[in-house]
Parts: structure tokens; sequence; C-alpha cells
């Protein structure tokens, strides 16, 4: 079987679950990724056979989405092109991870292809939502990269067809620690939006992943990392807890590890605020705005007794199995 897997590079998560899934998806057939976008920031272990520039995401300097930037920066007519060049007939499977060229490609080609991923799950009405819903959010989540099938992941069951989060086997297999530091991931802030706050909890330790970080060094109560995938899950696994954005991927790592977490969606990133609200639900502290007490907001985190739920691993292999039988339905 040869098949055709799209990525969405607007981040790092969808590129982890990609490499997570690989060698369970070779036991099924030979796999050739397309690579869409370019905001991702990890190394990239996988054989990429076709790229494009896509659709990207570009941020502001503290906590939100440059949207000049991202408009400026797309070109139809590329896209059009990188569509119908994608040789999609050549494969038995196509599986979309939220990419719009994959998904016009199956248009103009008439090629079947499923949608897998968490975007899946906002196809259901089921799926948390923030209380004041974007109409513009929302047709972008239905609408960005349609498939006439979708396998939704999430934090939680809301439909038939949502599964649970895919999680690295380096963190399956981890032995949690306590180690005294507070790991940060929070993409849409530069270095000093948030260096001063966290200067003002010197006995705090923390772990900052920038990717403006070549290497990795430390100053005052702040170890600066580069965005990298061993030093982040071993950072990960040994933290206190982790403040990061309403993405999908490091929430359901930090939920599974039963690690406190501290949410600071992208501002105006209708998705993330969607996430957001998923794990308001479940009592993770949300955080919109940053504001001059943030340093007590941390102290108070830190300090509270919160019980967070666990949640389950993804089992990738029934998963998958379940995606190629709906495949070839």
């Amino acid at each position: 079987m040869k098949i055709f897997y799209a990525i969405q590079a607007t981040g790092n998560g969808h590129i982890s679950r990609a490499i997570q899934l690989y060698p369970y998806l070779q036991k099924f057939g030979e796999v050739d990724f397309f690579l869409s976008g370019n905001n991702a920031t990890l190394d990239i272990d996988l054989p990429i056979k076709f790229r494009s520039a896509g659709c990207s995401l570009h941020y502001s300097k503290c906590g939100g989405l440059n949207y000049w930037d991202i408009a400026k920066n797309i070109k139809p007519k590329q896209i059009y092109d990188d569509a119908n060049a994608l040789p999609l007939k050549n494969y038995d499977v196509v599986i979309n991870d939220f990419d719009s060229i994959t998904s016009l490609a199956s248009k103009l080609q008439k090629v079947n292809s499923i949608q897998f991923g968490h975007q899946a799950s906002f196809i259901s009405p089921n799926t948390p939502r923030p209380e004041k819903k974007s109409m513009m959010g929302e047709m972008i989540l239905k609408h960005y990269a349609p498939s006439p099938k979708n396998i939704g992941l999430h934090f939680d069951k809301y439909d038939d067809f949502i599964y649970p989060p895919v999680i690295k086997d380096e963190i399956v297999n981890a032995d949690p620690k306590n180690k005294d530091h507070i790991t940060v991931y929070l993409p849409s802030f530069q270095k000093d939006c948030l260096e001063k706050t966290f200067n003002k909890l010197p006995n705090l330790k923390f772990h900052w992943f920038l990717e403006e970080t070549k290497n990795k060094h430390t100053i005052k109560n702040v170890t600066y990392y580069p965005v990298n995938k061993d030093l982040f899950n071993k950072s990960l696994i040994n933290c206190e807890g982790i403040i990061t954005g309403g993405g999908f991927e490091t929430p359901a790592e930090a939920l599974y590890l039963g690690k406190k977490i501290l949410s600071i969606p992208i501002r105006q990133h209708y998705e993330q605020e969607c996430n957001a609200a998923a794990l308001k639900k479940m009592g993770v502290p949300v955080l919109y705005e940053i504001g001059d007490d943030f340093h007590l907001i941390i102290e108070n985190w830190l300090d509270s007794h919160i019980k967070y739920p666990t949640i389950k691993a993804n089992n990738i292999n029934d998963t998958l199995q379940y995606l190629f039988d709906t495949y070839n339905d």
C-alpha cells in the first residue's frame, strides 16, 4: 500500500505527531510525507517527498497573530499550482492533517482523502468552544481543509469519531519526577515580553524554550533552551508545571504526565481559544492577557492544589486500523 501523509507545518505539533505515527504507518505500507508551511522549528526526521510554502502563521511580538504578515505571504497561484502538482492518484490512501493544499488537490484530482488530527474533531458541534464563537474561526476549522471523512483527536471523546491524543513514546514510557522547575513553551512570545516577569521570581527556576535560542544557557533564574524535542521531553517529564499556549499536543502530554498547566492561548487564534475552553472544563487555569501581576498569577498557580483529570494515550495501531478501514468503506 502507498500512503500519502500531508503535514501542516504551521507549528511543531503536527510534525511531532507525524514522527510518532511514522513507524506505525510503515506497518501498513510505504509512506511519503508532504510538508506544507514553514513555521516549524523541530528537526524533521521523516521522508519528506513533497514540500510547499503553503499557508503559515506569523506572530506579533507578545502573544498574538500578525494577520498582515499571514495575508501577504499567501500566494494563491502557487497554492493552486502546488495542488495540481501533487501526484495523489499514485497513492492508495491520502491522509490529511489539516492541509489546505492537499484538500484542494484531492478535489481537483477527484481523489478520496481522510482528515486525521486534532482539527478534525471540530467537525463535531459537541467539541468545546469558547463562550463567544467566531464565525470566521468556525469557517476556517470546517472549510480550510475539508475531507469527506474525518477522524479527530482531542482531550476527551466528545463524539464517536474522536479519539485520544497521540502521545510520544518518550512520554508514555517516562517516569515523571518533580525537579522543581517550570517549563515554558510560548512560541508567540518573544524573550523581552516575559523575561522581567520570570526574574521577579528568583526562587523559581524556569526552562524556557525559545525559537531564537541557539544554545542552552542560564541567566539568573532562567535557563534558555533551543526548541529541541529531546531537551523539551526531558524538561517536561521532570517539571513541576508548564506554562504554554492553547495548542493541543503539549497540553495533552502534560495532562498525561499529571503536570500542572497554565495555558495562555494565542490572541485571536480561534482554535487555541477552543482548546482553552476544553482545558477550562478540565480545571486547567487559562490566562488571556499578560499584565503586571503575571508573576503573582504564577505564584498562585503553583500554590494551588488543582487536580486535573488524567487522559489516555491513543492506541495508535487500533486507530490507524480504523482509519484504513474507514478510508476503504
